[in-house]
C-alpha cells in the first residue's frame, strides 16, 4: 500500500513595503525545486479569484481599519482553504508573500486596532494555522520609502506617513522577539546577492534537519531541533 505524502512546509516572507522581500521569492522557489521539492508560490492578499478581488479593494479603496482587517482575513480564509492547505497536504512547499504577521503589523499596529482584535480574528478564521518559518526583511522605514518612490506608483498603504511604517516596523520586531524559532530576521539593507545566500543557507540547513520517516526514504516534515 502506498504511503500518503507527508505534509509540506509553509514559508512566509514579511516586511514593510519597499524592503525587497518579493524580489527574493522566485529565486528561493527555484533553489528549493533544485532540491527536488515541489513548490507553490503565492501572495496575500490574493491567491484565489475571491482573494484577488478583495486585494484590489484593499489597495485602492478607502475604508475603516476594521473593514481592512475583516477583508484581509476573509481573503486569507479562502486562500488557506483553497490553495495553501491542499498544497501542504500534497507534500508541497508553499512560499507566501505576506500572511497573518502582516495583519498584526499593518492593521493591528499601523492602524492601531491592537493585537487582541487581530488575534481574535486569526483564531476564528484560521484556528491556529500559520507558517512554519517566516523571513522578516527588516529595513529602516525611511530607506524603504525611498525605494518605493524610485520603483513604482504607490498604492494607498504605501502612501502612508512614516509614523505609520514606524509602528509597523516596531510590531515586526516584537513578533520576531516573541517567536525567534519561527521568524528569521533578514537585514534588508544588504546586497541582494548576500540576502539570497543567507536565505539559501538557512533553508538548506533546515532541509538537512528534516527527520526521515523510518523505512520510507522520504522526509517527514518534523525538525529535530526547531
Amino acid at each position: 500500500m502506498s504511503r500518503p505524502p507527508q505534509r509540506g512546509r509553509f514559508v512566509t516572507f514579511e516586511g514593510i513595503d519597499g524592503a525587497g522581500k518579493s524580489t527574493h521569492i522566485a529565486p528561493i522557489a527555484d533553489h528549493l525545486r533544485a532540491r527536488g521539492l515541489t513548490v507553490v508560490v503565492t501572495r496575500e492578499p490574493g491567491g484565489t479569484e475571491l482573494a484577488d478581488g478583495l486585494r484590489h479593494w484593499l489597495l485602492t479603496h478607502e475604508m475603516s481599519p476594521r473593514t481592512e482587517a475583516l477583508l484581509a482575513f476573509g481573503a486569507r480564509s479562502d486562500h488557506v482553504e483553497r490553495v495553501i492547505r491542499p498544497a501542504l497536504a500534497a507534500g508541497y512547499w508553499v512560499l507566501c508573500d505576506r500572511f497573518t504577521d502582516s495583519t498584526f503589523a499593518y492593521q493591528g499596529s499601523g492602524r492601531e486596532l491592537g493585537d487582541e482584535a487581530i488575534a481574535t480574528l486569526a483564531h476564528w478564521t484560521l484556528d491556529g494555522f500559520g507558517p512554519d518559518r517566516t523571513y522578516w526583511f527588516a529595513l529602516d522605514p525611511a530607506v524603504a520609502a525611498s525605494r518605493r518612490q524610485a520603483a513604482r506608483a504607490s498604492d494607498r498603504f504605501e502612501r502612508e506617513r512614516e509614523a505609520f511604517f514606524q509602528r509597523v516596523d516596531r510590531c515586526y520586531a516584537a513578533l520576531a522577539a516573541a517567536e525567534p524559532q519561527r521568524i528569521r530576521r533578514i537585514d534588508a539593507g544588504l546586497a541582494p546577492e548576500r540576502i539570497a545566500a543567507i536565505l539559501c543557507a538557512d533553508l538548506d540547513d533546515w532541509c538537512a534537519r528534516l527527520v526521515p520517516e523510518p523505512g520510507s526514504g522520504t522526509p517527514d516534515w518534523t525538525d529535530e531541533r526547531d
